[in-house]
């Protein structure tokens, strides 16, 4: 049974168009600061502060951030609701010219490992980003951000039951730094919020978007337990909620950016890759509507110095063979056959590698990665077609892990909407 409830969310009191950020793994140095220059009471200083030179073990990004959470609650920047609820969640946005609602629900989920098959994962996880949140999560006792979850309901129960609760003004509607409009109801109606959790209870959830800090949350849970904490909030994280067939989930690609390699020669790779490929010449200016039809295939695109090639896998006997003991779902994937096939193969960026980002960085801007490759700061750049909703439930379901930063949900969730106190 999968244990989905309201909560007591903390929210802040001040403008929220000042206050909220986006998540921190997306945020730049310089962005950093002007979020720290936008508002006294900005969430940065929470979930991502700066750090310094000077930082000492009792002094750090961590323990400002605790310092800082105590300021805003004792000045009341910060305010606790008085009853449990849920928050309906909703950002409108446009997309390839086309208007979008993606909304759900925002709740605390009962932390359990993968194993037990309530929540599952399906991308890998780098350990310097779990540190991090792991320090800030016993510094403040606090979850600031949700983990990006999706459901399956064939019934559409709960979306209806949300469009519902949310057929009214919403209790918060701000646009955010990103030009985005974002809403929020605050459900606290004892028979809805059951209602809530009773539909919930026998769904399985797929995490979209935030796997490092669902897997600190149970690294702190086993904590907070080895320490025999006293409560039971830190047995639950906050996620965010939207059913997979949802018309507001859009993913956009990762594509991959290989800088640093000694000796890169793309034609030498391409000769040695047309044993498993079909690679014709084509234009970088069409490559993403190339790369679209091409949608039903294991395709990429590689962009260097040396021009512009649509790799297309020949025969699908070559992953099998180069994975032998990963499953069907995971060969199928592109990115995998990438990985494998290319960057391990023929370029020597093993796992390890890519886990340190030693000679691979990642965008979802086509034109940042071939601006990169123009001004020599990379050698190549390959372009991908996002990953299907549809693949992120299978891989989740045969126990299988896709690379790192394989998705990019767009758009990304805003930090500081609604926060959770764990105790």
């Amino acid at each position: 049974m999968t244990k989905v409830l309201p909560f007591r969310g903390l929210r802040p009191t001040g403008p929220l168009n000042e206050i909220t950020t986006p998540p921190y793994d997306i945020i730049s140095p310089e962005e950093q600061k002007g979020f720290y220059e936008k508002n006294p009471d900005n969430i940065i200083r929470l979930e991502y502060g700066l750090m310094y030179d000077s930082d000492t073990d009792g002094d750090n990004r961590y323990t400002r951030a605790a310092k800082e959470l105590k300021r805003m609650l004792c000045s009341g920047a910060l305010r606790r609701d008085d009853a449990d609820a849920f928050y309906i969640y909703e950002e409108l946005f446009e997309h390839r010219g086309k208007q979008y609602s993606l909304k759900g629900v925002i709740g605390i989920v009962e932390l359990s490992e993968f194993s037990e098959k309530k929540v599952l994962p399906h991308e890998e996880t780098l350990s310097k980003a779990k540190a991090d949140r792991f320090e800030l999560m016993k510094a403040t006792n606090c979850n600031f951000s949700q983990i990006y979850s999706l459901y399956n309901d064939e019934k559409q129960e709960l979306p209806r039951l949300l469009d519902e609760l949310s057929a009214r003004e919403p209790d918060e509607s701000f646009v955010a730094f990103d030009g985005l409009r974002q809403n929020l109801w605050i459900i606290s109606d004892p028979s809805a919020t059951a209602e809530i959790s009773r539909i919930f209870s026998d769904k399985q959830l797929f995490i979209a978007d935030g796997h490092h800090r669902y897997e600190t949350a149970l690294n702190y849970k086993r904590y907070m337990e080895e320490n025999h904490a006293e409560g039971d909030l830190w047995k639950y994280c906050m996620m965010y909620l939207v059913d997979m067939s949802s018309p507001g989930l859009v993913v956009l690609p990762t594509h991959r950016i290989v800088h640093s390699l000694e000796n890169f020669n793309a034609a030498d790779i391409a000769k040695k890759a047309a044993a498993d490929f079909d690679i014709s010449d084509i234009d970088p200016s069409k490559a993403e509507e190339i790369l679209e039809k091409h949608a039903d295939k294991n395709v990429f695109v590689m962009y260097s110095e040396g021009g512009c090639s649509l790799f297309v896998l020949k025969d699908k006997a070559a992953i099998v063979s180069a994975l032998p003991d990963k499953a069907d779902e995971y060969r199928g994937l592109d990115v995998s056959v990438l990985h494998t096939l290319v960057l391990e193969k023929l370029m020597g960026i093993d796992k390890e590698n890519m886990s340190k980002q030693i000679n691979l960085s990642y965008t979802r801007s086509a034109a940042e990665g071939f601006a990169a490759v123009n001004s020599g700061k990379a050698n190549c750049v390959f372009l991908l077609n996002p990953t299907k909703v549809s693949q992120i439930k299978s891989i989740s379901l045969v126990n299988e892990k896709m690379p790192q930063k394989s998705t990019y949900f767009y758009p990304k969730l805003v930090t500081g909407i609604v926060m959770n106190m764990l105790g």
